[in-house]
């Protein structure tokens, strides 16, 4: 501690392993006067240090003068037609790639830019490459997809939530889409064809179990 310009006092202090903050030693032998100045100083310290750490880290980042770029925007917008384009002529696969290329140019956008644009924006990328994949028949990929498009909008997405659900149907993974696809009626209400597709995945798991119980009374016999 200075006590003035030409004394120098060497204090012990600790500092907190979890909390970071920082204390007197009770052995540093100071006046109560001295300790309780020296204490007022460190409080205000720890209180700097507190009020620093709670802020949101994104607000660290100063926004620019636009908060949203434009041109990121009008690009995602071209990848997700160009994939749509290539998805028309039936090449599913390059529409794929159009739409990858347009997720990581979203998913890559600055803190400051909203959130919920990025939302809107993979939401509807993710479960277009479900739909691609769908077509190749590339089922785990296609209920990756589907899953992250309702992970960014649950509602109004009644599209991906039928993706997941069909994927998961074709790769015989029939519990799981039953509860899927019940959560997915939850979320949408009686959607036309997610509700057809519960209906479809409850005939399938009957005739499972009608042939489980037709094979055990076979081997019965």
């Amino acid at each position: 501690m200075a006590e003035d310009l030409n004394t120098y006092t060497h204090l012990p202090l600790t500092i907190d392993p979890q909390s970071k903050s920082i204390s007197l030693h009770p052995s540093a032998g100071l006046s109560s006067v001295q300790t309780r100045a020296l204490e007022s100083e460190l409080a205000a310290l720890n209180n700097l240090h507190r009020s620093l750490h709670s802020l949101d880290p994104p607000h660290l980042v100063p926004p620019p003068p636009i908060p949203v770029n434009p041109k990121r925007s009008a690009q995602v917008s071209k990848l997700r037609d160009s994939g749509n384009a290539e998805y028309k002529k039936q090449k599913y696969g390059e529409a794929a790639k159009f739409y990858t290329l347009g997720i990581q140019m979203a998913l890559a956008r600055p803190l400051w830019e909203p959130s919920q644009l990025v939302r809107e924006e993979v939401h509807s990328l993710f479960s277009n490459r479900a739909q691609a994949h769908m077509w190749m028949q590339e089922w785990p990929e296609a209920a990756v997809d589907a899953e992250a498009s309702v992970e960014a909008k649950r509602v109004g997405n009644a599209k991906a939530w039928f993706r997941r659900g069909k994927s998961l149907l074709e790769m015989g993974r029939l519990e799981e889409a039953r509860e899927w696809v019940g959560r997915g009626l939850e979320v949408e209400g009686e959607e036309k064809e997610l509700a057809e597709l519960g209906r479809e995945i409850e005939k399938r798991l009957e005739a499972r179990s009608a042939g489980s119980a037709g094979a055990g009374a076979g081997a019965d016999n």
